[in-house]
């Protein structure tokens, strides 16, 4: 028990180490992560560049792919780009394997010593950021030598060496128990870490370590497999991608190259396992990614097969996703466009509302009344999604822009059912029979494309951050206040001339009264797309 404790707390602070490290390296490198979705492009080698570079960041493949997992649910990735990316996120995680073989544990309480008082001292928060994944980094190698002290006892034991040498003499057995500890951590560089401590002890031989880290590569994927469970056709694919590629590297390896990687890392590093292990961790990764890469477009055609079918065209919800949540400038991003789609969302439900006002097409009321609740139901989830992000580590700036979006949001929300309102509106027009005259129609189109503009350039001003572009909205919401007032008094004058009935003219009342409000939306909005111009310039 003793022995199970001792590896159990090293692997709780080896863990909690590398989780410190990494969410302070994702802080300390901010938008910059965001930056990478943008130069993602059917480049596979780029793919590759990035997910080595973001699993190095967050210091899990497994977390890379669940991610990746979530770009693909969102619409922000596709299938092709997701293979370049899962096959980075493999070379990615030997980072930590290769730093922790090179046995720098003595300097780990002074590491943390330095770096805390550094995190005491200081008051910039990119030099507190640095400072608490160094203090991460130090409690990592504390927690590896807890772990390698704990492991200490085994040598004595006789059962635990024989079971070890059984790992060379039959592989599947060191295959299933790397696949099942990892399984276990949910992390494959703990997997490996824990591999590593008993390399330092001296209990286990390279080729025992071999068939262990082929199935530590295998169960890495488990966590993306999970995670997919109830995404989009397109993420299981990216899910099966992952586990056709491990599976099918790890089988390369084993049957044909164990030999010649024995021998090479041997050559490397002659009576130094831990360094051996660390390097054929590395080479494996790497020579899998060089050898399959070509096969890139097989790997899909492959994962197609495992999950089959066409994907659903998605009209609710597209762009956020939990898994983004562990990466917050990222998610901030898909936010963003996310809602940015639920504003187009209203939009489609207002020109529907409209042109079954003017074209007496009931199907377009209809159109519109579903549309709005799909509206509503973005609304619902993208909040949901805000107040969770707002919960992460972000930075003040970033809180500002969520802010900003709750804002922005509930505006659009407001247009939808302005909309829905003209709709109903359109459905007593039909009902009643109600007719107006034709300078009342041109007096409602007329200001029906006003608002259309406001409203479509307060979207771009909030999508492109265009400062002119939403000084243009101001000047056209105070041109439909002044068209509203103008409309009101010509229309009360046909009604006191008897040019029409009542009921067309309190429809005609309050078709211009709610296109009024849509504009004031549409302000709103270029206000919320001025705030961010301000915050942007602000911070750098």
């Amino acid at each position: 028990m003793e022995i199970f404790f001792g590896v159990l707390g090293g692997l709780g602070l080896f863990l909690y180490g590398m989780h410190v490290m990494s969410s302070s390296l994702q802080r300390a490198a901010g938008d910059k992560l965001k930056d990478i979705i943008g130069l993602l492009t059917t480049n596979r080698f780029l793919g590759v560049l990035v997910g080595a570079v973001v699993t190095a960041i967050v210091q899990s493949s497994s977390a890379t792919t669940v991610m990746v997992v979530g770009f693909v649910n969102a619409g922000m990735m596709t299938l092709s780009q997701a293979v370049g990316v899962i096959m980075g996120a493999n070379i990615g995680t030997t980072v930590t394997a290769q730093i922790i073989s090179f046995r720098i544990d003595h300097y780990a309480p002074m590491i943390v010593g330095i770096a805390v008082m550094v995190w005491l001292v200081t008051k910039n928060r990119k030099t507190k950021q640095i400072a608490e994944s160094l203090i991460g980094f130090g409690i990592l190698f504390i927690g590896m030598s807890f772990m390698s002290d704990a492991l200490r006892p085994l040598r004595e034991l006789d059962a635990f060496a024989e079971l070890i040498i059984s790992f060379s003499t039959n592989p599947l057995l060191g295959i299933l128990a790397g696949f099942f500890i990892t399984v276990a951590v949910q992390s494959s560089t703990a997997s490996t870490s824990i591999v590593l401590a008993l390399s330092l002890q001296g209990l286990v031989p390279l080729d025992s370590a071999l068939p262990v880290l082929f199935g530590i590569n295998i169960g890495t994927t488990i966590t993306a497999m999970i995670s997919s469970i109830g995404a989009s056709r397109t993420a299981r694919r990216a899910a099966a991608a992952h586990v056709v590629f491990n599976i099918v590297g790890t089988l390369i390896f084993l049957i044909f190259l164990r030999v010649p990687l024995y021998n090479i890392v041997e050559h490397l590093s002659p009576n130094n396992v831990t360094r051996q292990i660390a390097n054929a961790h590395t080479i494996f990764n790497i020579t899998s990614t060089i050898m399959l890469l070509p096969f890139a477009g097989l790997i899909v055609k492959t994962a197609k097969k495992i999950v089959p079918g066409e994907e659903e065209e998605k009209e609710g919800i597209k762009y956020i996703d939990p898994r983004l949540l562990e990466t917050p400038t990222i998610a901030l991003n898909a936010a963003m466009r996310e809602t940015l789609h639920m504003g187009n969302t209203a939009k489609k439900s207002l020109h529907c509302a409209l042109r079954g006002f003017f074209n007496n097409q009931e199907k377009e009321i209809n159109d519109c009344f579903r549309i709005e609740k799909i509206v509503n139901e973005i609304e619902r989830e993208l909040s949901g999604y805000l107040v969770k992000l707002s919960n992460t580590d972000i930075s003040k700036k970033n809180r500002e822009i969520v802010t900003g979006l709750f804002n922005t949001i509930n505006d659009i929300e407001r247009v939808g059912d302005h909309a829905d309102n003209i709709a109903e509106l359109a459905i007593y027009k039909l009902e009643n029979n109600l007719h107006f005259t034709e300078e009342a129609n041109d007096e409602l189109d007329g200001m029906s494309q006003l608002t259309i503009e406001a409203y479509e350039k307060s979207l771009t001003a909030i999508q492109t951050l265009d400062q002119n572009l939403a000084l243009e909205v101001l000047e056209i919401e105070n041109k439909v206040d002044d068209l509203e007032k103008s409309l009101r008094a010509n229309h009360i004058d046909r009604l006191n001339k008897n040019l029409c009935n009542t009921g067309s003219g309190v429809v005609f009342l309050d078709i211009i009264s709610n296109l009024e409000r849509i504009s004031d939306h549409s302000s709103n909005i270029a206000y919320a797309a001025m705030d961010q111009i301000k915050l942007n310039t602000a911070k750098g």
